[in-house]
């Protein structure tokens, strides 16, 4: 995995670099950088909008009470988009319009999810809710008193009954 991503560095870097080169000798110097700065700024405010759309749409669907699985998913991809824009470089700043265009990422997401889900089913991802989380945590924090006494739960169920009096 580590020379994966090595290899993802430094290529992606060398081809931007060649194609910037190769363009910049067609339309030249100052134009190429001008397109590499307007759709630089262009695709952060597109990433902008988009980023708080989905924030609207995660905070609705929580209160709602669902999961927003397709959301987040979209969340991180407007993130990696935003940031791909912000790199110099035509190819990134393709690859980052395509994370961050709702139809495209829509697209993508979809692509996402199933490999998401299929690591899900494999077992080589694991996938925690509710109180797993805090079940090996410190509970010192919960300690009531100086007694040894700690709570592993960290809701309270309650059930309630309307009494009337006479």
């Amino acid at each position: 995995m580590f020379f994966k991503f090595l290899l993802i560095f430094i290529l992606v870097p060398l081809i931007e670099l060649y194609f910037l080169l190769e363009i910049s000798q067609f339309i030249g110097v100052f134009t190429t950088v001008m397109v590499i700065v307007f759709t630089g700024a262009a695709g952060v405010s597109i990433a902008k909008r988009q980023g708080y759309q989905v924030v609207n749409n995660i905070r609705s669907t929580l209160n709602s009470g669902k999961m927003p699985t397709d959301d987040l998913i979209s969340a991180l991809l407007i993130l990696i988009g935003g940031v791909t824009l912000l790199t110099p470089g035509f190819l990134t700043d393709i690859t980052g319009f395509l994370l961050i265009l709702p139809g495209s990422r829509d697209l993508i997401g979809s692509v996402v999810k199933k490999y998401f889900l299929k690591y899900v089913k494999e077992n080589k991802v694991e996938v925690h809710y509710g109180n797993q989380f805090n079940q090996r945590r410190d509970n010192s924090q919960y300690k009531n008193n100086n007694s040894d006494q700690s709570y592993k739960d960290d809701f309270i169920d309650v059930e309630a009954e309307k009494v009337e009096e006479d």
